[in-house]
């Protein structure tokens, strides 16, 4: 569990943008019930926690650059879920979509070093390889769920339930982790992880606090994203950041840019254009369906 719960555990500070906006009183679907609501809420919160397990076991015995290999598959996934989940759409666009973003992100993931980090036995990195793959799928699924849980079981039209989303699925997930910390008896080299840190102990305590605030900002879009939109086009957002992080390295950083991360950021930025190409078809093709809809029902009144 990396020596700390997970960055969930930042939560708190959603309550402060939660309680400033402002509440919807136009008409709303009927409210589901507390014993429904919190059922989901638990059940996706306990999901996010068996992620954060597996993307840590992987992290511990994998490379990085085979980590975020791996980790590039969740796109693949989450179209998967999307259409038997989702009912999500498919056209020949957004698999072009889904397919060279993919490859972006794989690009971006064997320009780095990929064999297996020393000291590190066959078993456990299978173990890591496993576990990256199981969490990939399941985050994936996350994503879905999440999806499913806004049109089926939450039912609001405002933003805040977004915030709630996360507020209350964080709760969970930091709690099951918690628990899992003192379990398995981690929770006992705190201080000398702590104390082991080459920059101190204040910079430590900063890096995780600074590491969990900006997760929870990051969780939000991610959320926000499938509540606006759909899980697809959040995951797909989420792997463009992953080809435009080294331009961001390159400006603050100065890291150099080769031709593998240029070939990666161009794929990225194709990929992106297909996936909203379609959805810019699909908003022409709903409003010719309205127009045309609009136009039958003035003819049937005259």
């Amino acid at each position: 569990m990396d020596g700390y719960p997970s960055p969930n555990y930042c939560f708190p500070i959603l309550f402060i943008p939660y309680f400033l906006l402002p509440s919807s009183h136009g008409p709303s679907s009927p409210s589901p019930s507390f014993t429904t609501v919190s059922l989901t809420y638990f059940v996706l919160g306990v999901v996010i926690a068996g992620d954060n397990m597996l993307y840590s076991i992987g992290l511990l015995y994998l490379s990085a650059s085979t980590y975020s290999l791996i980790c590039a598959t969740q796109l693949a996934f989450n179209a998967v879920f999307s259409f038997f989940i989702n009912s999500q759409k498919f056209t020949a666009l957004i698999l072009n979509s889904v397919v060279v973003l993919s490859l972006s992100a794989s690009l971006i993931a064997v320009n780095g070093d990929s064999d297996a980090p020393s000291r590190v036995s066959k078993w456990k990195y299978f173990l890591g390889f496993v576990s990256t793959v199981g969490a990939s799928a399941l985050y994936s699924l996350l994503l879905s769920l999440m999806q499913l849980s806004f049109q089926k079981v939450l039912k609001k039209e405002t933003f805040s339930v977004v915030l709630e989303m996360q507020i209350y699925t964080s709760l969970v997930a930091t709690s099951v982790s918690i628990v899992g910390l003192f379990a398995s008896g981690e929770w006992k080299s705190l201080q000398g992880e702590m104390d082991g840190f080459g920059k101190g102990t204040v910079a430590y305590v900063m890096t995780l606090v600074w590491t969990a605030v900006a997760w929870q900002v990051c969780a939000v879009g991610v959320v926000g994203l499938i509540f606006v939109v759909s899980s697809l086009f959040s995951n797909v957002i989420s792997t463009l950041s992953l080809a435009l992080t080294p331009v961001a390295s390159v400006i603050v950083f100065h890291d150099k840019m080769n031709g593998i991360k240029i070939i990666a950021l161009l794929l990225a930025l194709w990929g992106f254009a297909s996936y909203i190409y379609q959805n810019y078809l699909d908003e022409l093709e709903t409003k010719k369906t309205q127009n045309e809809v609009k136009e039958a029902s003035n003819d049937s009144n005259i």
